[in-house]
């Protein structure tokens, strides 16, 4: 039976809020079964295992990084929107470093088809997008480099990994100004 008080979303929003206190990585079911005062084997009652809890913490995270992106860019299109989105995005990812993690992690494709959080964002990015004038494969090809964009400065970011006496924010401004030109002026692909 179920201890009382825990419940698979209780667990997950336990789980998560350990992944931004001691890294997604860090996780495991000892150290969230003590912050219950429960002994592991009850968590079993709520998540399979350490992977399904750690796609629940990315599948929860997911949700929450889309939801203060699409208040970001709402009503906006073009660069106003571009900036916005990656504006949200970079504030998640610096505020929740372990949800923000969390989203990294490769998922089983059933997974992200049953997820609406994920299917979220899939439209909101690709909505956002398409206001460049962007259809397949030309899509994908930008959600990716947004995504490695973005990723890769939220990581240096938040890893200290930018020494130069330029101010974060403005190298920030700028690369988004340059990915809203790339964008403008995305290349043709060779038939």
């Amino acid at each position: 039976m179920p201890r009382a008080g825990l419940t698979t979303t209780r667990v997950t929003a336990a789980a998560a809020d350990l992944a931004d206190e001691i890294g997604f990585e860090n996780i495991t079911l000892a150290a969230l079964a003590k912050r219950f005062g429960v002994k592991d084997a009850s968590l079993y009652s709520h998540v399979r295992n350490l992977q399904d809890l750690r796609t629940r913490v990315a599948l929860l995270a997911g949700g929450e990084m889309i939801d203060r992106i699409a208040v970001a860019v709402a009503g906006r299109a073009g660069k106003d929107a571009l900036a916005a989105f990656a504006g949200a995005y970079r504030a998640y990812a610096l505020e929740r470093p372990g949800r923000y993690a969390a989203t990294q992690i490769r998922m089983d494709q059933s997974l992200i088809a049953d997820s609406p959080a994920l299917r979220r964002t899939a439209e909101i990015t690709y909505g956002m997008l398409r206001a460049y004038g962007l259809a397949e494969p030309d899509l994908t090809d930008a959600v990716r480099l947004l995504r490695a964009t973005f990723h890769g400065y939220c990581a240096l970011e938040s890893a200290g990994g930018f020494g130069a006496p330029r101010d974060v924010q403005k190298s920030w401004d700028r690369a988004v100004d340059a990915l809203h030109v790339a964008l403008e002026n995305w290349p043709q692909e060779p038939h």
